[in-house]
């Protein structure tokens, strides 16, 4: 096997409190770039998401995605034990991230304030549901909240339709992207200050972040966006076409795009129509637009269409459904997908990290952890034997 070199955030060593998807993404993203990301889990269960299929030979799927290249320490941090282990561990410790409710780290005294005792220079990350403080902080919060109160609901899915979600937990994920940017940032910083801080990031305000379009013109003029099915907010042709088996997208939003667009599917009368001269113009007659473009593309097939436009330069790509991306012929050319090892589960076919880094690439290692696999990392912080196996037979039903 070939040995990587180390990654960009080599030498940094991350706690994770987390369970599900916001916290352990974001911790993932770290492992990815080389930390050593050890996740603390509830001795009874572990993280939620152990729970949750499929399995391979009683292990779940999700989580050995989402926890690849991390260890796993089970702690129970209510008991005062635990909670003192944590706090060792956190003394060593550059990173701490978490994602339970407000205040409850607080209560298991595992807050910032409680590591920042022990150890000054940690960057602290907390992700919730509304943020730290505010109204709406109490507050249970899960993706579909935040992407309905976001505002992303009111604009996904089709005119005349229910409200619809995005089809991955878009808030959650976002969260944990802006935490691990912010972690980074703060590590960075703290080259500069020698000091930590405390990193507040929300499902709320990170799926508000994304209403750039909707934000301009609300601020100009009140104008409340909607739904809009596939097309663009305020440009067109930009969106799903039919075809005459299924559908393809396209993006003809420049006027070189909107050009070759029309030769490339023997629509130059188009052109010449006022209707279609601008921009704006074709944005105000968009749906008249569409139906003389979907009369030409329903006659295609969508690999027909995505030939001749994309042979042209216009932008267009085909609808893929997942069976399609897991076994694409171009990520498979960039092997973007790859095999982790698990000590149960055998392999397990991974995602690939997107950050591709030309020294210091992105880290393949092992598959998510078994609960408490590395409980050994316990023996150096200094605890009495009879500590020690109280510590690692937690959850056991053992004293």
């Amino acid at each position: 096997m070939t040995t990587q070199p180390p990654g960009p955030l080599a030498g940094f060593t991350v706690l994770e409190v987390g369970v599900f998807m916001a916290g352990p993404f974001a911790t993932m993203q770290l492992a990815d770039l080389g930390a050593r990301v050890i996740k603390i889990e509830n001795p009874e269960g572990g993280d939620q998401t152990r729970g949750t299929g499929p399995f391979v030979s009683g292990e779940s799927t999700p989580f050995m995605l989402l926890n690849r290249n991390k260890e796993s320490v089970s702690l129970d941090l209510k008991t005062p034990l635990g909670k003192e282990a944590f706090l060792r561990l956190a003394e060593k410790a550059d990173v701490v991230v978490e994602n339970m409710r407000p205040g409850v780290v607080a209560r298991l005294g595992a807050d910032y304030d409680a590591v920042r005792e022990r150890n000054p220079g940690i960057v602290y990350a907390s992700a919730s549901g509304w943020g730290q403080d505010g109204p709406l902080s109490q507050l249970a919060g899960l993706d579909i909240m935040a992407q309905a109160r976001s505002g992303l609901m009111s604009i996904t899915g089709h005119p005349d339709s229910p409200p619809a979600k995005v089809g991955v937990p878009i808030c959650d994920l976002t969260t944990a992207m802006y935490v691990a940017l912010a972690v980074t940032a703060a590590l960075h910083e703290r080259q500069r200050s020698g000091e930590g801080q405390h990193i507040d990031v929300s499902l709320l305000e990170s799926g508000v972040s994304y209403a750039v379009w909707e934000a301009a013109a609300y601020f100009v003029d009140g104008k409340v966006g909607g739904p809009n099915g596939s097309a663009h907010q305020n440009q067109a042709p930009y969106q799903a076409v039919r075809s005459s088996d299924g559908y393809a997208t396209i993006g003809a939003n420049t006027p070189r795009n909107w050009q070759r667009l029309c030769e490339s599917l023997d629509l130059l009368p188009l052109t010449e129509d006022e209707r279609f001269a601008t921009g704006p113009a074709r944005m105000q007659n968009r749906d008249a637009l569409i139906e003389l473009i979907e009369a030409k593309t329903t006659t295609m097939t969508t690999d027909e269409i995505s030939e001749v436009l994309n042979e042209a330069g216009v932008p267009c790509a085909p609808i893929n459904d997942f069976g399609e991306v897991f076994t694409d012929d171009h990520l498979n050319a960039r092997s973007f997908f790859w095999d982790s090892e698990h000590p149960t589960a055998g392999t397990v076919r991974q995602i690939g990290s997107p950050m591709r880094m030309s020294r210091t690439p992105a880290a393949r290692g092992a598959a998510g952890p078994l609960l408490g696999q590395h409980n050994d990392h316990l023996d150096g912080l200094g605890f009495t034997d009879e500590q020690l196996t109280a510590l690692k037979n937690a959850g056991k039903g053992e004293s």
